[in-house]
């Protein structure tokens, strides 16, 4: 009402002004200064409550997340709810002495569950549930974000009073926005302002509050925080949540096929075994393109055959409406089918399948299968790797006679590969300090490890050319073969 009176007495004093015959324009431009400047800081979020922004008024309080909806991070769920224990028989805790926990970090790459972690701690502590990003703090006007840190820690107790809740978790998505190392932001001070005001909110912190608030914060880059956040007190237990393995897929997959009508030959385990570094949000989008795909082709079921190419569409994308010559269709599938033939030779059974179907920017695709998952890699693992990446280039020029742009990518991974081998004392100059070796010494032992291995692809490719040949044929007329086929096609050739 205030603003209106303001308006209206306004516009009473411009009429007034023009009925004396004096000239406004010189009010006109004040005034419109005053409002401009009034809608900028209403819109930027000067004097704005903070509960008007992200998880506000119209957000649920209370989160109805459990643990058991959350696949594949048993090892994750175990430490955290083992810390929320503390939270939950707070009776017991003071008994025994123990501080209460102020604050748990989750740190882990995108798309693992952190936050559906922090909604399912909200509903097993019964604590009500208030989000916010970092993101939503930081502001161009000095002292923002300080003020809305106080009004996220008002609204979790005003939410807890209102719902009857002994306990509030504030969960901070993507902290590491407003808790970098101090220092480092150049431009102004605002940045520390906010994180100085959360360090001073979590310390404020006590055990005989009316309402107990717990500080949940999620971060992929757990790295760049201050250190002051991390200290004893504040942030008092750190939670891994990293890719799921097989049988956290496995698991994953089941949650989220819940509501899908399913084939009966369906085979998750297979689904989860060729799904090797996706993580929960991959999983969940590959359920849903299988669906989508299926809804495509009119069926009332989804098969084996939309999981697949769901895989397919995740990792690359959609299928391209160009459609490459095909000069370059047969030169794609020679290069796709020399990746495969390395792979199989170095490996077998390494390859899923073999497409010369343009998704995203790839006009063609080798995918593997990983045999085992593995966390340490020997020499001979990465060897053999860059062996695969170069046997698209190679196998070109073996059919061609030249090479193509297309291997550029291949290249860059192979390059990859021999830093890892350099830097892990795998390479011919035994374990050295990159830092402190010339370019020319570090050039000369990556040539020296990328020329052996394009002289051993070479080998493979220049006995099997025919059967180079006779797949690509294969792949130009079906644009997709599986790893079975090959493999028997591979096996035919041998024998002969």
């Amino acid at each position: 009402m205030g603003m209106e009176w303001l308006i209206g007495a306004g516009a009473g004093v411009f009429v007034f002004l023009i009925y004396l015959g004096l000239d406004i324009t010189p009010f006109l431009f004040l005034g419109g200064a005053v409002a401009a400047l009034y809608l900028l800081t209403q819109g930027r979020g000067v004097g704005r409550n903070f509960e008007f922004l992200g998880g506000g008024e119209g957000a649920p309080p209370i989160s109805q997340v459990t643990f058991s909806d959350i696949g594949g991070q048993d090892t994750a769920k175990r430490e955290l709810m083992e810390a929320l224990d503390f939270v939950k028989d707070s009776s017991r805790t003071e008994q025994l002495g123990i501080r209460p926990l102020k604050g748990i970090l989750l740190t882990g790459p995108p798309g693992t569950g952190k936050t559906l972690m922090a909604k399912a701690a909200a509903e097993y502590t019964g604590a009500v549930f208030v989000y916010a990003s970092g993101s939503e703090f930081i502001e161009m006007y000095a002292g923002v974000g300080a003020q809305r840190i106080r009004q996220l820690f008002g609204r979790a107790r005003s939410l807890a009073q209102k719902h009857g809740k002994n306990h509030a978790i504030i969960f901070i998505d993507e902290i590491e926005v407003i808790g970098g190392k101090r220092g480092t932001h150049t431009s102004h001070l605002e940045y520390d302002q906010t994180l100085n005001q959360l360090l001073v909110e979590m310390d404020g912190l006590r055990s005989h509050d009316d309402v107990h608030i717990l500080v949940v914060a999620a971060t992929n880059r757990a790295d760049l925080l201050d250190d002051a956040l991390l200290r004893p007190g504040r942030f008092d237990r750190q939670v891994r949540v990293d890719l799921p393995e097989k049988e956290g897929r496995l698991r994953i997959l089941e949650i989220h096929m819940r509501n899908k009508p399913l084939e009966d030959e369906v085979d998750l385990e297979e689904i989860a075994r060729e799904t090797f570094g996706f993580s929960g949000a991959h999983l969940e989008s590959l359920c849903n393109e299988g669906a989508i795909l299926a809804y495509r082709k009119g069926k009332t079921r989804i098969g084996q055959e939309e999981l697949r190419e769901a895989i397919d569409k995740v990792i690359l994308g959609e299928r391209l409406e160009k459609r490459p010559t095909d000069a370059e269709l047969k030169r794609v599938a020679g290069h796709e089918v020399g990746h495969a033939l390395v792979s199989e030779v170095v490996d077998p059974g390494s390859v899923a399948s073999v497409t010369v179907t343009s998704r995203g920017r790839a006009l063609g695709f080798m995918r593997p299968v990983p045999v085992e998952e593995r966390h340490l890699y020997t020499k001979e693992h990465i060897l053999d790797r860059i062996a695969v990446c170069l046997g698209g280039a190679v196998a070109e020029e073996a059919i061609y006679g030249e090479r193509s742009t297309g291997s550029s990518q291949d290249f860059e991974q192979a390059n990859q590969l021999v830093s890892q081998l350099i830097g892990a004392g795998l390479s011919s100059l035994g374990i050295v300090n990159e830092k402190y070796l010339s370019q020319e010494k570090l050039h000369q032992a990556a040539k020296e490890i990328l020329e052996e291995q394009e002289e051993r692809v070479r080998g493979i490719i220049n006995a099997r050319v025919d059967l180079i040949k006779q797949v690509s044929e294969i792949l130009m007329e079906q644009e997709k073969i599986s790893g079975e086929e090959f493999r028997s096609l591979l096996k035919l050739a041998t024998a002969a």
